[in-house]
């Protein structure tokens, strides 16, 4: 039995479960992931061998990169189930594990350098005060995805039905308004600075067609276009707290 410690968001648990992960097998999951790491390992550039606290991170997509690249790496879970998929890292004293409340981090202000959550913020129902929490822990940067209603994401809830039985455990999540989610971060006193649409197609299409060499022609030939930038999702978002870093993100029409 899973013991959720009565948090009242917990759904770290599914996404850093074997079934959840069974989304991303094979050369096309490989693929998918790839994009996002290398994404995020640019965004963090800036910071190297910085402290980073992964929020709901046990699926343990970016762990290995993280590590590997001398960043020194907490994740932290809603349930000590949540490490599974990372045990092989806390076992050897690569990655740090801590089971806590996603809306109440049991970590005092600016405690880490850099903040991240992947795969969390769609499934959140409290997502302001989750936001607020990833931004009070974090001294430098919070980096974040989020599917946006302005892409084909935004129709997911009428093709619902037939996404999941293509991918058998897909769940339903939430499509971000940009606009509120930027006003809301500026209003907790961090600075978008960078933005990066992973994909034109949705993901469950690249998942049919099992092809990484086609996919990414496919979805290189749309980032020329322009398609990427304004129907891009997921989006891959950093933030800087107290005006450091680069120039302020210009916020796409």
């Amino acid at each position: 039995m899973v013991t959720t410690n009565n948090f009242p968001e917990t759904a770290d648990i599914e996404t850093s479960s074997d079934d959840y992960a069974s989304r991303f097998a094979g050369e096309i999951g490989a693929w998918l992931l790839k994009v996002q790491e290398e994404a995020t390992l640019q965004m963090l550039a800036a910071y190297p061998y910085a402290k980073i606290l992964d929020v709901g991170g046990g699926h343990g997509q970016l762990t290995e990169a993280l590590i590997q690249n001398g960043y020194q790496v907490t994740v932290l879970g809603s349930a000590e189930s949540c490490q599974g998929r990372i045990q092989h890292f806390v076992d050897a004293n690569r990655c740090n594990f801590k089971v806590g409340n996603i809306l109440d981090l049991p970590y005092p202000d600016n405690t880490f350098d850099i903040v991240i959550s992947y795969r969390l913020l769609p499934h959140v129902s409290q997502w302001k005060p989750f936001l607020a929490e990833l931004v009070r822990v974090a001294d430098k940067a919070v980096i974040v995805d989020y599917p946006t209603v302005r892409s084909v994401n935004a129709i997911a809830p009428y093709l619902f039905k037939l996404k999941k039985g293509l991918e058998g455990n897909t769940r339903p999540f939430t499509c971000f308004q940009e606009s509120e989610l930027l006003d809301y971060f500026r209003s907790l006193g961090v600075t978008p600075i960078d933005r990066y649409p992973q994909f034109f197609l949705p993901m469950v299409l690249h998942r049919m067609l099992k092809s990484p060499r086609v996919s990414s022609a496919l979805e290189k030939l749309s980032r020329g276009l322009g398609l990427t930038y304004w129907f891009g999702s997921p989006v891959i978002l950093q933030l800087n707290k107290n005006g450091n870093g680069r120039l302020p993100l210009q916020t796409s029409p």
